[in-house]
């Protein structure tokens, strides 16, 4: 009898096999394979709704568990190649789904990379920008954008600072080219950003 849940044997379901989640990566990993597609539909088909369920257990709240599972699966895809075989498919696709659910609790600041890029680390001579953000509202932040930003970097900005979007889903989906991609553009936004900001007269701020 074949243990509920494995992932290393053949399964049965209504009596007719199955192929396990090995025989599938088998197939994806064939280069001339014509049932790669299918197959790859098919794994992460049969994982869909578990990765739902644990998104939705972080994040408590059903559309933004769909866009969490839909990314995390998406994520996994994109780096199928890197799966090596050493652990359960599953705990791997899982790992992923784990770090995906724990970026979109974290806020992203709208002038520090995740990264700590250089250009982002502050001197002792500059202001609390930080703070200046948290006392700033949403309308003065927008306005802010607005009038600093080129419209390639106001998009950049807001689907990652706003919407919490990846990198990597920003850069394909705006098909912006070059290495570095929108990590560029958005370290480029926030040097303008805290530029516009340290130079703001201090009557300005007091209007906020």
């Amino acid at each position: 009898m074949i243990p509920p849940g494995s992932d290393r044997l053949t399964k049965q379901e209504g009596g007719q096999e199955t192929p396990s989640d090995e025989e599938l990566l088998a197939i994806m990993a064939r280069p001339d394979s014509k049932d790669a597609g299918a197959a790859g539909e098919e794994l992460f088909g049969r994982y869909s709704k578990r990765v739902y369920l644990w998104c939705l257990r972080y994040v408590k709240d059903h559309d933004a568990a769909l866009d969490l599972a839909q990314d995390s699966l998406m994520s996994a895809f994109r780096s199928i190649e890197s799966f090596q075989g050493r652990s359960r498919f599953s705990s791997w696709l899982f790992a992923i789904t784990r770090n995906r659910c724990l970026s979109s609790l974290r806020p992203v600041s709208l002038l520090r990379d995740d990264d700590r890029d250089p250009d982002s680390v502050a001197s002792p001579d500059d202001p609390p920008l930080q703070q200046l953000t948290d006392s700033e509202s949403e309308a003065s932040l927008l306005k802010l954008i607005r009038t600093t930003l080129e419209p390639i970097e106001q998009k950049v900005i807001w689907f990652r600072c706003f919407e919490k979007m990846p990198v990597d889903q920003i850069t394909g989906m705006l098909a912006i080219e070059g290495a570095s991609g929108a990590r560029g553009i958005i370290q480029r936004a926030r040097r303008k950003l805290r530029a516009a900001l340290k130079k703001r007269p201090a009557s300005e701020e007091n209007e906020q």
